[in-house]
């Protein structure tokens, strides 16, 4: 039985096709843009114009932005976009910024409270569809520490970053049961044809202490 898989969607990648990683100062730029449209919308309520980035920073890209609260690593809100609609500087703008007003599962960050925060963020690769004959393969297409998760089944759909298993220790049928858990599914559910299983990795860019040094995160050192 084999494993294949198809691009959902196409960020920057080269003339050969191939996808193009960061560099850390890009990285860095990310992470000091995402702070400072924080700061800039819980001073004047509007989105950041991120318009004058880095011509490499402009390519259509998709990306997640984290805060968590320092130096005790709990999270403090999380949002993405997955599809490649916008320039990634400008993306990694506004995801900045709904990550402190717009996750639903916190009140919004006070700009007083920012210098109590690091910021995460996490630049993706295509996402990729897993297909097999039996969904119990999609675990051994999968890598803990490599690989992020999207699993959807009609109007269900969630998502975990590749942090995220690693960090928790998960194996990759866990990491597949949680998927499920976050999409408000039986954990199970990843096992049924009629859900569609994505893959994906990112660059994880991270502040060392809030508005600190920036350096590029390797999952599991």
């Amino acid at each position: 039985m084999r494993i294949t898989e198809s691009i959902l969607s196409l960020p920057y990648l080269n003339p050969l096709g191939v996808w193009v990683a960061l560099k850390l100062e890009e990285g860095k730029y990310l992470v000091q843009l995402a702070r400072k449209s924080i700061e800039y919308f819980l001073t004047n309520q509007t989105i950041i114009d991120a318009s004058d980035a880095p011509e490499s920073l402009k390519q259509k890209q998709g990306a997640f932005v984290t805060l968590q609260t320092y130096p005790e690593k709990i999270l403090r809100g999380c949002i993405g976009y997955v599809i490649a609609a916008k320039p990634l500087a400008q993306t990694v703008a506004e995801c900045a910024v709904q990550a402190a007003v717009g996750d639903p599962r916190f009140p919004h960050v006070k700009k007083e409270e920012l210098p109590g925060l690091v910021i995460e963020v996490s630049v993706l690769t295509p996402m990729m569809k897993l297909e097999a004959e039996e969904p119990e393969l999609y675990a051994k297409a999968i890598e803990v520490g490599r690989d992020g998760l999207m699993i959807e089944d009609g109007y269900y759909s969630g998502l975990l970053l590749p942090q995220v298993a690693a960090e928790k220790g998960w194996n990759e049928e866990e990491f597949l049961a949680q998927t499920c858990v976050k999409a408000g599914m039986p954990p199970n559910a990843w096992k049924s044809k009629r859900a569609s299983v994505y893959r994906f990795e990112a660059q994880l860019f991270d502040e060392l202490k809030p508005g600190g040094e920036v350096v590029e995160k390797v999952l599991g050192e």
